[in-house]
C-alpha cells in the first residue's frame, strides 16, 4: 500500500467543523435581534390587526361624514349672513321677489311641491338571467353612473323644477359620478339603493322617463337581471336648497 503522498487522488483532508458552528451561532444571534426589534415595534399588539390601521373604506366614510357636518355648518352660517344682508339692503319688494325667483331657479332656495321619486338598486346577490338572456357579467348587476345620469336628464327633460339625489339638491354645477359601486356627489359618498326625487308635474315626469332611450336601455337590465327600479308619486315634498359652494374650480374659456 502506498502512502498518502503518492496517491493519485491527493492527500485526504480532515473536515473542520469550526466554521459551521460559527455560522450557526451567527444565524441564531441575528434571529434574536429581529425578534426583539419586532417586539419593541409592536409593543405587544398584533401588527396585522392593529385598530390604528384604518381601512380605506372606513377612511372614505369618515371623510364623507366630516364633509356632511361641514356643509350643514356652512349652510347655517350662510343663512345667517343672508338674513343680515337682507335686513336693510335698500332693495324694493319687486327686487326681493326677483331675487327669490332667481334663487329658486338656481337651486339655492328650498322648493316645495308634488314630486316623483325614482329608486335604483343593484341586483340581488343571487341574481340569475331571465329566460332568453345571457348569463350576467359583474358589471351587469350594479348601478352605473350612466344609469343615474339617464334618470336625472330625463327628469330635467320632463320639466322638473328641482331635483334631489339622495339628500343633496342638484344645481347647474353638480356632477353625478360613480367610483366602483359607490356614488360620489359634491364631496360625499353614497351606496345603493339610490333615490332621486324631482319636484314637478308627476305625469310629465313619468312620461319623460318612459320616453328616454337611456332609461329604456336600463329597463332591459331590470327585466333581464333584476336590477332595482321603483317609481313613486310623492306629494308635498320639500327639497332643501343647495348649501355648498357655487364657485367653478376647473372651468376654462372656450375659444370660438
Amino acid at each position: 500500500m502506498s502512502n498518502s503522498a503518492d496517491s493519485p487522488r491527493g492527500p485526504v483532508r480532515r473536515f473542520d467543523r469550526r466554521p459551521v458552528r460559527l455560522l450557526t451561532a451567527a444565524v441564531f444571534a441575528l434571529a434574536g435581534v429581529i425578534f426583539v426589534t419586532s417586539f419593541n415595534t409592536a409593543k405587544g399588539t398584533d401588527l396585522r390587526t392593529d385598530a390604528s390601521m384604518l381601512k380605506l373604506g372606513d377612511l372614505i366614510t369618515q371623510r364623507s361624514t366630516d364633509n356632511k357636518d361641514l356643509e350643514e355648518s356652512t349652510s347655517a352660517l350662510r343663512q345667517d349672513v343672508d338674513a343680515l344682508a337682507r335686513r336693510d339692503d335698500g332693495s324694493t319688494e319687486a327686487q326681493d321677489a326677483e331675487l327669490r325667483k332667481l334663487e329658486t331657479a338656481a337651486g339655492t332656495r328650498a322648493l316645495t311641491g308634488d314630486a316623483l321619486s325614482v329608486t335604483l338598486d343593484d341586483a340581488p346577490p343571487d341574481a340569475r338571467a331571465a329566460p332568453g338572456y345571457p348569463e350576467p357579467q359583474a358589471n351587469d348587476l350594479v348601478i352605473h353612473q350612466q344609469d343615474l345620469q339617464a334618470v336625472v336628464n330625463a327628469l330635467w327633460q320632463g320639466g322638473a323644477e328641482g331635483i334631489r339625489v339622495m339628500d343633496q339638491r342638484l344645481i347647474s354645477t353638480s356632477a353625478v359620478r360613480c367610483v366602483g359601486n359607490t356614488l360620489i356627489l359634491q364631496g360625499r359618498v353614497y351606496s345603493p339603493p339610490y333615490r332621486i326625487t324631482a319636484v314637478g308635474d308627476q305625469d310629465r315626469l313619468r312620461k319623460a322617463l318612459a320616453e328616454s332611450p337611456a332609461v329604456q336601455n336600463y329597463q332591459l337590465y331590470v327585466k333581464a337581471y333584476g336590477l332595482g327600479w321603483q317609481v313613486e308619486d310623492a306629494d308635498d315634498v320639500t327639497l332643501p336648497g343647495y348649501s355648498g359652494t357655487v364657485d367653478l374650480h376647473h372651468a376654462e374659456p372656450v375659444e370660438e
